[in-house]
């Protein structure tokens, strides 16, 4: 699952969610170390109104919550997910071992017909720091976009083009 952090971003760079059974998301107020919770059809679940999205909590008595609005929610796409929103520039995901011994991982994608590549710790955190790339580059020059660097001078921070 990606970080706190990584789904923030997404958020900020214009990644929107639309609730469906399965997706896991925390509360904006409660941080990083706030329960993850996950959409369900039994008991939490997505409510349309002409003002927005409600998240219901559905026959949950135990909850403080009985809804939440939709811009309180911070989603944390899944690996599957994050893999669909890069379509077509998807080109492979490669797992490797560090030098400290660590497993992390590598996604290419294709953009401009230039073959860009991106890593992460896990492979949702790899997947989402391409789309981040991505999204940047859809909305304005690539090389101004938000959090990019050269992975290879940030071996710890996982984020960035590596190519």
């Amino acid at each position: 699952m990606i970080s706190w952090d990584l789904a923030l971003a997404l958020r900020e760079a214009g990644v929107r969610w639309h609730p469906e059974s399965g997706d896991r998301f925390r509360l904006l107020g409660t941080g990083p170390t706030g329960d993850l919770f996950t959409v369900s059809d039994m008991t939490i679940e997505p409510h349309e109104f002409d003002t927005g999205v409600i998240l219901g909590f559905n026959g949950t008595t135990e909850w403080a919550l009985d809804s939440v609005a939709l811009e309180d929610a911070l989603w944390h796409p899944l690996e599957p997910q994050l893999r669909t929103l890069l379509g077509g520039t998807f080109r492979w995901l490669q797992r490797f071992v560090e030098d400290d011994d660590h497993p992390a991982y590598l996604v290419e994608i294709e953009l401009g017909g230039r073959p860009l590549t991106f890593r992460g710790h896990d492979p949702a955190d790899a997947y989402a720091e391409a789309l981040l790339h991505l999204v940047a580059a859809s909305t304005g020059p690539a090389d101004a976009s938000p959090g990019s660097s050269d992975a290879g001078t940030d071996p710890a921070g996982g984020r960035g083009v590596a190519s």
